[in-house]
């Protein structure tokens, strides 16, 4: 038995028709192939154009900090230039080992790691507690509570600066009595509850099936069991996000631990960088190559952490926002 291909069939029903026909068909297929070529070639333009904005806007964001980073290799005298270079003539190492010997690196980073490590332990504990109550129990007012805690998101934290700092001060954690743990008390306990993070953690709580916390119910679980044992695991990607996140608030800190320090060994990393002097005693000058290197090295623990940690911040924000 002779088998005919899908071309020979094509090519006999062609010849089997009349000519006005098979040229029909060849306007045809050359019309296809026009409207393919055709949507290829703005298929290839708008993803070139898509490419150049987003090159475009990467270099206005890398911008900085690669100028901060030549700026830190560079010698004073080529800083305040007129004539400005995109690399150092002369790479100053040397600016780096000056920052660790006039700046106290290791008492600002003790400081900043205990504040951010209780105050993002604190964070995550109301948090979870919160959330679970607003996504999962049930009592009178509920939802209006909620929606009085979403309203003071747009109450400005400037504005809280006045209460929260009564507050401490009625503690007697501020004062010229102010001892370190007092200290890390007024920078750590005012911020351990966060609305944004709430609600954050509650969209994600609301995604997990309520049959999961009846089944829990009908097996004797209590609502502590459900919890620790059920949410916290199924929400692990957003409480690393919120973790993250409060790492990083607590660590570009400035204005509240200097509000509330008595002294400069009780501050923060970012404190200490703005306090540091770094002048030159015989012009007077700022040395901002060594300003600027001091710079990089504080940010460069927050970029590696954010570069590691990535994809579990978009993951856990993403999360969240299936559903209402």
């Amino acid at each position: 038995m002779e088998y005919v291909t899908k071309k020979q069939y094509i090519n006999f029903l062609e010849e089997s028709l009349g000519e006005e026909v098979r040229l029909t068909i060849k306007e045809g297929r050359r019309s296809v192939a026009s409207i393919k070529k055709r949507e290829k070639v703005s298929h290839i333009l708008l993803t070139t154009l898509v490419y150049i904005i987003l090159i475009f806007l990467a270099l206005i964001m890398i911008l900085p900090f690669y100028w901060m980073i030549i700026t830190s290799l560079k010698s004073n005298s080529e800083i305040i230039s007129a004539t400005q270079t995109f690399f150092p003539n002369i790479v100053m190492w040397s600016n780096y080992v000056y920052v660790f010997q006039v700046f106290d690196f290791t008492t600002y980073m003790l400081n900043t790691i205990v504040v951010a490590i209780f105050s993002t332990i604190g964070t995550l504990l109301t948090t979870i507690f919160a959330a679970f109550a607003f996504a999962r129990l049930q009592f009178k007012g509920r939802d209006t509570l909620f929606m009085v805690f979403l309203m003071t998101m747009m109450i400005p934290g400037e504005m809280m600066v006045i209460s929260n700092y009564i507050t401490v001060a009625s503690f007697k954690w501020v004062g010229s009595d102010q001892n370190l743990f007092t200290a890390y008390l007024a920078m750590i306990v005012p911020f351990w509850v966060s609305v944004y993070y709430i609600y954050l953690l509650r969209q994600t709580f609301r995604q997990v099936p309520n049959e999961l916390y009846l089944a829990a119910k009908v097996d004797g679980k209590s609502d502590w069991s459900f919890l620790w044992h059920v949410m916290v695991p199924l929400a692990a990607p957003t409480l690393i996000s919120i973790t993250i996140l409060k790492f990083m608030g607590t660590w570009n800190s400035y204005v509240w631990p200097n509000l509330v320090t008595s002294k400069d060994e009780y501050r923060l990393i970012s404190n200490g960088l703005r306090n540091s002097s770094f002048v030159d005693p015989e012009s007077g000058r700022t040395e901002y190559g060594f300003q600027m290197a001091a710079t990089v090295l504080v940010t460069v623990p927050l970029f590696l952490l954010f570069v590691f940690f990535r994809k579990y911040i978009m993951r856990g924000v993403g999360r969240a926002g299936i559903k209402g």
